[in-house]
């Protein structure tokens, strides 16, 4: 059992507005070596209670991990035949946002950054439908950068589906789990990214777009592990970052290229685990998850628990876009029973905030211990302080652990590697994580 010292402040790992810091340099690709995102959360100062952060993080969690569940039992019944216009869904939403620039001149937009998809995207003018944004709709008519991509472009032979416009012009269509979506013209234009303009970004024009859960910006970027992504085309290879604790006030970096690696000062050294592929979805960061010790008991857990199918089912996969940690139902009533057993407090009723396992907290929490929490991936453990896995809302008396279980697919939550610097060594297909300060990178 570990102690547990509880921060008396709740900062739901959910959207972050994003800034560029780079150096100065030309226009050209390969001058770009690394840059670093600076991440703010977006419900600070929005005086919400630690009920109404719980509520809100398990709620946008639910969503997006149905949507991603919802995207792998689809798959199979798509047809993906180039040039026919019809989709295959995508995982959308997410959790940070990016301030961006686009065009010459520019424009400045926010969008939502999504480690489970590769395209690029912002709405255009003239629209056909589009949904509100908090800055203005990008005019590709009033840039001298802008170009379309003819369907023989290799980047649209890269879409999931296309068709060609009478123009012989790149006809996109994205979908996501929620029926949410949008298609456009798939073209090139000059992004600004702090200091820095790259020229030549593809990206998707997007004059019919459909989607509540896009609305905190004007698009989104692709950080998957394809070729549309954002990552891909600038050639960095690697990107990481390194979420903050429980703490509104501290910013979290996002790393890309050469700044994406850790430090050699850093005091505990780093563990690596494979990414694993899975054909069908190719934009996931997969990795091998071979069991889960809670306390000093490794679990009895089948190992075809979270094993990847062969149809594209289960597995589990890292993700930035959900706060709550999912595990196969299988493997998560397993733990849900360890846990129960092993806390020592009575269990108590969590659907007000909208988790599964709460527990009833003494009011002196300080007394408060916690079974440890470790998950085996392949060639790497990762052993959790209490605070990524267990949260504490003072004014309702609860103490509830952020995990839960699904059906389809595991994810790994952002909840849960907060205080980790990760890294998607996406060249070598490898993923490294190292306790680290977050907010003294």
């Amino acid at each position: 059992m570990i102690r547990i010292r509880f921060l008396q402040t709740i900062l739901a790992l959910t959207t972050f507005i994003v800034f560029f810091y780079l150096p100065q340099a030309d226009s050209s690709r390969p001058s770009i070596k690394g840059l670093r995102v600076g991440l703010t959360h977006i419900d600070s100062n929005r005086n919400f209670s630690k009920v109404e952060l719980l509520q809100r993080i398990s709620r946008r969690s639910q969503h997006r991990m149905t949507r991603l569940v919802k995207r792998t039992l689809k798959l199979s019944k798509l047809d993906s035949t180039p040039g026919k216009l019809q989709s295959k869904v995508r995982a959308g939403n997410g959790e940070f946002l990016m301030d961006m620039a686009i065009g010459t001149p520019s424009q400045t937009y926010s969008a939502i950054v999504d480690t489970g998809s590769d395209l690029i995207w912002t709405q255009c003018k003239p629209c056909v439908d589009c949904f509100s944004q908090p800055t203005p709709i990008f005019d590709p008519s009033t840039s001298s950068t802008y170009k379309k991509l003819p369907c023989t472009a290799t980047l649209c032979e890269a879409l999931p589906s296309y068709t060609c416009n009478s123009d012989k012009t790149c006809e996109y269509i994205y979908s996501y789990g929620d029926s949410s979506s949008t298609q456009g013209t798939l073209s090139t234009e000059a992004f600004t990214l702090g200091s820095q303009k790259v020229n030549d970004v593809t990206f998707g024009c997007g004059d019919t777009n459909d989607g509540g859960g896009f609305s905190q910006g004007a698009g989104l970027v692709g950080l998957g592990r394809g070729p549309l992504s954002l990552t891909s085309q600038l050639g960095f290879g690697k990107f990481s970052y390194c979420l903050t604790s429980l703490d509104e006030t501290k910013t979290s970096p996002l790393f890309f290229g050469s700044l994406a690696d850790f430090s050699a000062s850093a005091a505990t050294p780093a563990q690596s685990t494979p990414l694993v592929k899975n054909s069908l979805q190719p934009s996931f960061y997969y990795l091998s998850l071979k069991g889960i010790t809670v306390g000093s008991t490794k679990l009895a857990i089948p190992n075809s628990t979270f094993a990847l199918n062969s149809d594209g089912t289960g597995g589990l996969i890292i993700d930035s876009g959900t706060s709550i940690t999912y595990l196969e139902q299988a493997g998560y009533k397993l733990v849900k029973k360890a846990f129960t057993s092993q806390m020592q407090l009575p269990v108590a009723d969590g659907s007000a905030v909208g988790l599964d396992l709460c527990f009833s907290a003494p009011s002196d929490t300080s007394s408060i211990a916690v079974p440890k929490f470790i998950l085996h991936f392949d060639n790497a453990d990762l052993d959790l302080p209490a605070d990524n896995y267990m949260i504490l809302d003072s004014s309702s008396g609860l103490l509830c652990l952020t995990v839960m279980g699904s059906s389809g697919m595991s994810i790994l939550g952002n909840f849960q590697q907060q205080n980790y610097q990760i890294l998607y060594d996406v060249e070598n297909e490898n993923l490294s994580f190292m306790p680290t300060q977050c907010d003294q990178l």
